[in-house]
Order: C-alpha cells, then sequence, then structure tokens
C-alpha cells in the first residue's frame, strides 16, 4: 500500500515555487531552511519525481513540478472554500424565525432580541406571532416560546419558568362597578375571556368555576385584544402579573383565587443544536426569559 504524503510536504513546494528559493520560502512558511530542503527531497522520493533544479538564478521547476503545481492549486483553493463554508456556518449570521405568542412577541421578546443583534449585526430574527403551535419538526419554525411542554424526542427542550396569571380590570371600571368580593360576584361583572375553547380557558374553568365562555361580555381569542379591553375599562380579564404590574391603572382583583401559572419551554429542533445562528438565539432567550420569570 502506497504511503500517503502529507499536505505540509506539497504546501512547502507551493511556497518554494513562488518564492524560487528554499530561503524565501523558509521566511513565508516561518520554518528554517533545512526543514523546507527537507520537505522538498521528502516529497520527491514519495512522488518519484525531480521536482527542481539548481541553477544561478535560483531553483527552477522541472515540467513535472509546473504540472503539479496546477493540481495543487486547484486542491488549495478547495481546501479554502471549505474552510469559509465552515466558518459561514460557526459565524452568527443570516436567518432565525422564532414562534411565540402575540403577547409575548410583542411585550416581552424585543427587549431580549434588541441588544443581542446589536451584538451580532449580521443576524436576521423572523418572529412569526401565533397562539397556534408551529411545526418545528417541519421546520415552519427554527425556535419556538411555548407554554406546554413539548413531547416530540426530536425537540430539544428547555424550561424557562413559569408565567404568572392573574385577574384584572381598570382602576376606572372598579370606580364604577365595585371589586368583587368572592368568585360569585364576578356574575354581576363584565367579563373578557376567550370566545374559543383553549387549555387555558378549559384550566381556568375547572379552578375558577365562573370563568367560561358564556358568562364573558366580551369574547376575542387576541390576548393582545382582551388586554386592550382591560386597559380600556370594559371589565374585568386575565393579564400577565409582570405586565400588569407596569400599568398603574390595573388592579388585581381575588388574588388569592383568582391565580395561575403557565410553565414555559423554549424548543427546538435538535438537529439545530449545531447551528451557531440558532444556538446564539435560543441561549440569549433561555438566558432572558429565565431573568423575567423565574
Amino acid at each position: 500500500m502506497t504511503k500517503s504524503i502529507p499536505w505540509d510536504l506539497y504546501r512547502t513546494f507551493l511556497h518554494v515555487l513562488d518564492a524560487q528559493s528554499l530561503s524565501g520560502a523558509a521566511r513565508s512558511l516561518g520554518l528554517t531552511q533545512p526543514t523546507v530542503g527537507r520537505h522538498v527531497s521528502e516529497l520527491e522520493s514519495g512522488l518519484g519525481l525531480a521536482l527542481f533544479t539548481r541553477s544561478q538564478s535560483g531553483l527552477q521547476p522541472t515540467e513535472a513540478a509546473l504540472q503539479l503545481r496546477t493540481q495543487l492549486e486547484e486542491m488549495q483553493h478547495a481546501a479554502a472554500s471549505i474552510e469559509r463554508s465552515a466558518h459561514g456556518h460557526s459565524a452568527v449570521r443570516g436567518a432565525v424565525r422564532i414562534s411565540a405568542s402575540e403577547v409575548v412577541g410583542i411585550e416581552i421578546l424585543p427587549s431580549i432580541l434588541a441588544p443581542l443583534r446589536a451584538k451580532h449585526p449580521e443576524l436576521a430574527i423572523e418572529l412569526v406571532l401565533s397562539d397556534a403551535v408551529q411545526d418545528l419538526l417541519g421546520r415552519e419554525v427554527d425556535i419556538a416560546v411555548r407554554m406546554t411542554q413539548p413531547q416530540q424526542d426530536l425537540l430539544l427542550a428547555q424550561r424557562v419558568g413559569e408565567v404568572a396569571v392573574g385577574f384584572y380590570a381598570h382602576r376606572d371600571y372598579l370606580a364604577t362597578q365595585g371589586e368583587p368580593k368572592n368568585v360569585a360576584d364576578l356574575a354581576r361583572h363584565s367579563l373578557i375571556g376567550f370566545d374559543m375553547e383553549t387549555p387555558f380557558l378549559r384550566a381556568a374553568s375547572a379552578k375558577l368555576g365562573a370563568w367560561k365562555r358564556e358568562g364573558f361580555a366580551y369574547r376575542t381569542d387576541s390576548n393582545l385584544a382582551q388586554m386592550a379591553l382591560v386597559r380600556a375599562g370594559a371589565g374585568i380579564g386575565a393579564y400577565q402579573v409582570g405586565l400588569a404590574e407596569r400599568d398603574k391603572t390595573l388592579v388585581r382583583v381575588l388574588e388569592k383565587e383568582m391565580h395561575m401559572a403557565m410553565t414555559t419551554w423554549i424548543t427546538m429542533h435538535s438537529d439545530l443544536r449545531h447551528s451557531a445562528r440558532c444556538k446564539t438565539v435560543f441561549d440569549a432567550l433561555a438566558v432572558g426569559l429565565k431573568d423575567l420569570w423565574e
């Protein structure tokens, strides 16, 4: 079996061709002149070819050396292309598609994503804002922020905390309608909730009883619309506690009786953990959301 020739010998050969001397090649490579001479000798021995002849003007390449040069330069260009591609794969650049609910995407993620992109200006962020669960396995999105634990084995998931949910009303609404003293009092209030049944609505109905679709004066499947109705003084509705605390006009009602928590997860396809851009965004979301919710 023929012994393979190390690439270092070919690299030295190309430098000697360019410099037309052992000393010049040694300087460009950062090697000693005897080492360069030894590389040339080993390459000639391995190939069974004479590559240079000595003359007063320096080392002159043989015909075989010139033919070899063309092939080696093509290999060198290919190797450089592979290195550039590898660097591009490891660099934090390109688009990352994130799925999140409207509330999370509008009220929470911007404060995490803005400094992230300032640090990585070649990163592009695509936000898909919907309460519907996007398909990670089918690559509809790269990363999803979900309020339910993923079940698929191929998904990489990280728990980032629990979102506390309370029930709030505008202080002007309570000034005119009064504050409910117990859950039964909700029957005389304007309640704001979902039109279609959701996991949150089912859980709230099971826990609170009065919180049912037929009891809602305002019905919308948009969390943002529900929040806007609460802020407008339309009635009592569910609100993330952390977001409600930003608005001093909102008052929490029946805090002991009416409170819930939604466990939140960040998920992505396990194949993407080797993508620098996806992993960078995933890690930034994990840190940012944990700081808010844990």
